[in-house]
């Protein structure tokens, strides 16, 4: 296998394209967005897994572009709510559901709830047109009882890394979450598949 140097990153969210450039090991990669490409099309995620909605993902802004496509699957699983947001992380709320909106909702449904064990799970995917790749990395923590800080996006400011008790990933620096990151470990996870450590 050999990648090539400009990939297309499967995504129209601005905060997770701007989080996956700011990654060490992308450095060397000329990463160009959907929008970058003209692409307005977002496939309908079916998938069953972080996985399966990865490649869905990829397979779609490769086919529309013809380059290497990186696409990411991820949310936050909180094991005492029964794995949820899981995959629904991103519209836990309902459908166009804001970040605030579904943080909300989260705090909400956790209101009673004493274990607040959760973790960040990211399933990158790679594909070219032939076999996919992939790579998985899970950041530890658990949920805060009220937003900490306004740093970052999605659940960011009601997640708190095992790494700094007391302080959400909201308050927290880019420079230690690209460290630390449930995608930042799916990156070098992926790096290692496909040989580009």
């Amino acid at each position: 296998m050999n990648p090539e140097p400009t990939w297309v990153l499967a995504t129209h969210n601005q905060g997770k394209a701007h989080e996956f450039r700011a990654l060490q090991p992308l450095a060397r990669i000329k990463l160009l967005s959907l929008a970058d490409c003209g692409v307005d099309q977002v496939p309908l995620e079916t998938g069953n897994s972080f996985a399966q909605n990865a490649l869905i993902k990829a397979k779609a802004a490769y086919r529309a572009t013809g380059r290497p496509a990186l696409a990411d699957d991820s949310g936050l699983v909180v094991p005492a709510l029964g794995g949820a947001p899981g995959l629904h992380s991103a519209r836990y709320a309902g459908h166009g559901a804001s970040d605030a909106q579904n943080l909300a909702h989260l705090l909400h449904n956790m209101k009673n709830i004493h274990d607040r064990s959760a973790y960040f799970v990211a399933v990158l995917c790679w594909y070219d047109g032939g076999i996919p790749q992939y790579g998985e990395g899970r950041w530890n923590g658990k949920i805060l009882h009220e937003p900490l800080g306004n740093q970052g996006f999605g659940y960011d400011p009601v997640f708190e890394p095992f790494q700094k008790p007391g302080q959400s990933l909201g308050q927290l620096s880019i420079e230690f979450k690209n460290q630390n990151s449930h995608r930042a470990l799916a990156l070098s996870a992926l790096f290692q598949v496909l040989g580009l450590e």
